[in-house]
């Protein structure tokens, strides 16, 4: 029968790679993720959670809409922000991205 089908020899089986050097691109990519993505935005919302906190009456402050005003009520979750003379409206503390200088409502 051998001269219809080759014999098949049984050859040395391959190394095994290591587990880690196949890991190692999955890490090298977390790494990187986490330098470049994850710890710049913890950062920045750290930042914005101080900023939010330290909130005060008399503050300038620009909301997420864009409306300028001055912060006149500081409660729990709310804010009244003085938009004009007269004019205020209700906002969430969160929905406040910047706290301006001084002076900045009279420049506008």
């Amino acid at each position: 029968m051998d001269f219809f089908i080759a014999s098949a020899w049984a050859q040395a089986p391959a190394g095994q790679p290591d587990p880690l050097t196949s890991f190692l691109p999955l890490i090298f990519i977390f790494v990187i993720f986490y330098f470049l993505l994850i710890r710049p935005q913890t950062k920045r919302a750290k930042e914005h959670r101080k900023m939010v906190s330290e909130l005060k009456a008399g503050d300038e402050v620009v909301t997420a809409g864009g409306l300028l005003g001055r912060v006149s009520h500081v409660g729990e979750q709310f804010l009244k922000v003085e938009v004009a003379d007269g004019m205020e409206l209700r906002v969430q503390r969160q929905s406040v991205t910047a706290v301006v200088p001084k002076g900045t409502l009279k420049s506008v």
